[in-house]
């Protein structure tokens, strides 16, 4: 392959991060399941490969962490520090075995296990190399010191354990470790440069035939050695352009790869020398190591990450894996069985068993071998050992754990799914079933037993992707299979027309983007049960919340079709559909033939603007509100106008399809009709929010409160948008009324409003605080009128006067004349105008309120006269301003300048004009509002005249 080819590649398939700083050592586990990293934080990190979750942060450094290293059979850990200290840390859990020793008095470069684990090596800066043996597991024991002439930078065990190589400053010596003899000494990659040259890393292949080295910025190659002779192999392979930090083989010995502070991880051919890819980081690249199959690379640096490179699939050797791995179970149980034979009552060779049996996917024999393990763990006669114990769970502490979890993440799905591999139907109970069965649900019970502290969050996210659920978003056609139709039987068996026909295509869509459960309203509710029905609908919106995807299919939107296409689909009409792509956070249109909407092939058409926009435009949805959809009863008369052109088959589902994105529970009354089942989401969400923008609309009246619309369709018109008034003119108009209204006079009425409660519902009943004008004058316009509506001239105290058109007929007005009916234009009042804190998320805001106004009443005139000065100052602080009524002097004044002009900014802010009710009352003392089928727009004549808004009271409106 000639030099330049080769294209870098900067995207890798996964990453590792936690590190705070660089990281400057790593290894991968021979079981390939996980890794171990050491920082210049001063910690490592114990990883699980497949996740990325962090199975342990192990601290007890104090300086960097240099170097790691793993023994041949998981079991010991070992790190190096700057400081030159060195600890012991067990392989299963990360649990330090031992406190750091002082091994040498530099920083520790490099560590090695011989492959039998029985000695570890040590190189430092220090120029010596430290060979200690390991049996003692939490005590290493020094067998010998090399002093080796300078700084040590690299060790490596041959992979026989007959030769140990050094890598120094100025030469490479290979050394017996048995007899503590050293063969050879060459210069390395400074024979081969007049100036000083590092030879920084070493590597030996497979089958020990050849050493590999890497050089520094000086001779930035690797070199091949013979081990035979010791002389060069061929030329130097070039490439990188710095410091070669790491150099790592493969295990079949065709692969090798290595990393430089250029920033690149390069990975070469033995046989050729040749680069065959080329990786890139963002920054300095210090370490790497291959998975264990050699299919993957990991490598770190100074970006605070590992990350995972895949080996390009033509350059991977292809053995017989089946083979091998049979050979490698076989020999890890015979050294399991040894172990067992040598010391019978060590807990250690059952824990050698039960990785053999894991490695081998043989999970009931892993975990009695794990139990056996902790049996003796729990008998051993020495203290520490026993210690050990505390470090794992019994197989049933960790399922229920698990079972723990499995259900918090049920909760928030359907209550029935189908099986997309079988076709059936499974309810929760099945799915957790089917869960324990499963490789995943295994490994996770493995982890949790060996690792009782591992994060919840894993837990979660292991359940949460083997339950995750594709949702079904359609319109009802004929021929729907129900429940009953499907029930025990594979809906892949089942003649494939109508209904039928789209449910097997949503399976088997949902089955190719990788997910297993999916859901359908058609069959995956029993109707007939009204509990379930009931929770279904209520939940409905929660579930496609966390569904994983939500498939859309437009059954109208012929294949090939161009943008457009879905905008006229019928789709957009129907009452469910609002919730289900408002709700969920990843979506896919599919059309009639089951493919992707414009051949949109992206994984969420949620971002592509393009769909976004034509569905914006054809919901009358804002795009952006449509991908950051919250629900709740926030900006309620904006979501009740989305919803005002939506239809449904069954009248009360109008109401009861908007429960989710209200976030509301209420019980579900087939029969009730329209009007109630809108009456009752309507109070509900007056009475959890006190936003009365849901009185805001033009129509027919409801029967439940005449102050709630018969229909949604009254919500789709706009409410008008009255603006405010510019700063200029307000300091203009406050200017104005410091002159003509006094201090007692404008917090009076401050104080009047302060007072009021927020509006609520009791039995249908609105009770609705307001600043209430009578009205003094009606007189109907002949020439204005239409065949269903009649306009009239009104007046009323302290209003300009204003037009009203309504359906009721003159005559109506004409017996109000006659028998002295009170007619009142209102204002409806909410403490929003105030501009205190938001009602939901200050509740005890509202007692204090109330607390505020019985005190103002039950002190003396003359006190309550100078405390009324003060009331502005309520909003900023309840408890600060209680606390000085209570205490407040009789005999001084105190005149708050600030307070006075918040409480004339409000009166001239009422002063503009504003939405008003028309209601009549009742022989029994009630109200009932006159529907308008015009928006009503009323302005006080006079902002000065402050006695025309003073008739503030809560009225009762039927």
């Amino acid at each position: 392959m000639a030099e330049g080819a080769v294209i870098p590649s900067n995207t890798p398939i996964q990453t590792y991060e936690d590190h705070e700083e660089s990281i400057l050592s790593v290894a991968v586990f021979p079981d390939g399941r996980r890794m171990v990293t050491g920082s210049i934080d001063r910690t490592l990190r114990l990883w699980n490969l497949k996740n990325g979750v962090v199975l342990k942060k192990m601290e007890g450094h104090g300086n960097w962490v240099r170097s790691v290293a793993v023994t041949g059979d998981g079991q010991l850990i070992t790190s190096g520090d700057d400081s030159g200290n060195l600890i012991t840390w067990d392989g299963d859990t990360g649990e330090s075995l031992s406190q750091a020793i002082q091994a040498h008095n530099k920083p520790i470069y490099s560590l090695d296990f011989s492959p039998d684990g029985a000695v570890l090596v040590t190189g430092s800066l220090d120029e010596t190399m430290k060979l200690w043996r390991t049996e003692m597991r939490m005590q290493l024991q020094l067998e010998r010191v090399i002093y080796c002439g300078d700084v040590v930078l690299c060790v490596r065990y041959s992979p026989s354990g007959e030769h140990l190589a050094i890598a120094t400053k100025c030469d490479i010596q290979i050394w017996n470790p048995s007899s503590i003899q050293c063969i050879v000494t060459f210069e390395g990659h400074a024979q081969f440069r007049s100036t000083i040259i590092l030879n920084y890393s070493l590597a030996w292949t497979p089958d020990g035939a050849v050493l590999l080295s890497g050089g520094n910025n000086y001779d930035p190659t690797i070199r091949e050695w013979d081990t035979s002779t010791w002389r060069p192999v061929g030329g130097p392979w070039k490439g990188h352009t710095d410091r070669i930090g790491a150099i790592a083989v493969n295990s079949t010995g065709t692969l090798v790869a290595s990393a430089s502070i250029d920033r690149y991880v390069r990975l070469w051919r033995l046989s050729d020398q040749q680069t065959i890819a080329v990786f890139k980081h963002s920054s300095w690249v210090n370490c790497l190591a291959f998975s264990s199959d050699g299919k993957e690379i990991f490598s770190g640096g100074w970006d605070m990450k590992i990350s995972k490179w895949a080996v390009p699939e033509d350059v991977l050797p292809h053995a017989n894996t089946s083979a091998i791995s049979t050979t490698a179970h076989n020999a890890a149980l015979l050294n399991a069985q040894k172990a067992i034979d040598l010391n019978p009552s060590s807990f250690r060779g059952y824990q050698l068993e039960h990785e053999a049996f894991h490695s081998a996917q043989r999970y009931d024999k892993a975990m009695a071998a794990f139990e056996i393990m902790l049996s003796k763990l729990e008998n051993a006669p020495n203290t520490h050992i026993r210690k050990l114990r505390r470090r794992y769970l019994s197989p049933s502490e960790a399922e229920i754990a698990i079972r723990t979890v499995i259900h918090a993440q049920l909760d928030n799905r359907p209550l029935r799914v189908l099986d997309t591999t079988t076709g059936l139907l499974c309810d929760r109970e099945a799915q957790i079933r089917i869960f324990k069965m499963s490789t995943e649900y295994n490994e996770l019970l493995l982890f949790k037993m060996k690792y009782s502290d591992l994060k919840m969050k894993h837990i979660e996210e292991v359940a949460a992707m083997y339950l995750s659920c594709a949702m079904l978003s359609h319109r009802w056609e004929g021929n729907e299979p129900l429940l009953h139709d499907i029930q025990d039987k594979a809906v892949y068996d089942l003649d494939a027309l109508g209904g039928i026909m789209k449910l097997q295509s949503f399976c088997k869509v949902a089955r190719r983007a990788g997910y297993r459960w999916a859901w359908s309203d058609t069959c995956c509710i029993d109707k007939t049960n009204n509990v379930e029905l009931q929770e279904s609908l209520n939940s409905m919106f929660v579930w496609y919340r966390h569904s994983a995807l939500t498939i859309v299919y437009l059954s109208d939107v012929p294949p090939r079709s161009k943008a457009g296409a879905l905008a006229k689909s019928a789709w957009n009409t129907r009452g469910w559909t609002i919730g289900e792509f408002l709700a969920p956070r990843v979506i896919l249109f599919y059309q009639q033939d089951w493919t992707l909407y414009l051949n949109d092939r992206s994984s969420n058409h949620k971002e592509s603007v393009g769909i976004m926009q034509e569905l914006g435009d054809a919901v009358g949805v804002d795009p952006r509100a449509i991908v950051a959809f919250r629900p709740g009863t926030t900006g309620a008369r904006e979501k009740l106008q989305w919803s005002s052109t939506r239809v449904t088959t069954l009248q009360e589902d109008i109401a009861y399809s908007l429960f989710g994105i209200f976030k509301v529970h209420l019980p579900v009354i087939y029969g009730e009709k329209k009007q109630n089942a809108l009456g009752r989401l309507l109070q509900e969400i007056v009475a959890r929010s006190g936003d009365i923008s849901a009185l805001d609309w033009i129509g027919t009246p409801s029967e439940f409160n005449s102050c709630l619309p018969a229909d949604i369709t009254s919500y789709n018109t706009s409410p008008p948008i009255l603006s405010s008034m510019p700063e200029d003119e307000m300091e203009k108009s406050v200017s104005f009324l410091q002159k003509v209204v006094t201090v007692e006079l404008a917090s009076e009425f401050y104080a009047l409003l302060v007072q009021l409660s927020a509006p609520r519902f009791a039995n249908c009943r609105l009770l609705l605080p307001c600043i209430t004008f009578p009205v003094t004058g009606m007189r109907w316009r002949r020439g204005q009128s239409r065949e269903t509506s009649f306009t009239y001239e009104v007046k009323a105290e302290g209003l300009h006067d204003l037009l009203i058109t309504t359906e009721d007929k003159p005559n109506h007005f004409l017996r109000a004349k006659l028998t002295r009916q009170t007619l009142l234009l209102v204002r409806p009042w909410t403490r929003s105008s105030l501009e205190l804190s938001d009602f939901e998320n200050d509740m005890q805001s509202e007692t204090n309120l109330s607390e505020v106004g019985s005190s103002l009443y039950s002190m003396p005139p003359g006190s309550r006269s100078r405390a009324l000065r003060l009331i502005p100052r309520i909003g900023q602080s309840f408890g600060s301003f209680l606390d000085s009524l209570r205490n407040f002097p009789g005999d001084k004044e105190a005149v708050n300048s600030e307070s006075h002009l918040q409480a004339l900014q409000l009166i001239v802010r009422l002063g503009q004009p504003f939405s008003a009710l028309l209601l009549a009352q009742q022989p029994s003392g009630e109200y009932k509002r006159i529907a308008s089928d015009r928006h009503i727009i009323a302005q006080v004549k006079d902002m000065a005249s402050v006695r025309s808004m003073m008739d503030v009271r809560t009225l009762e409106i039927l």
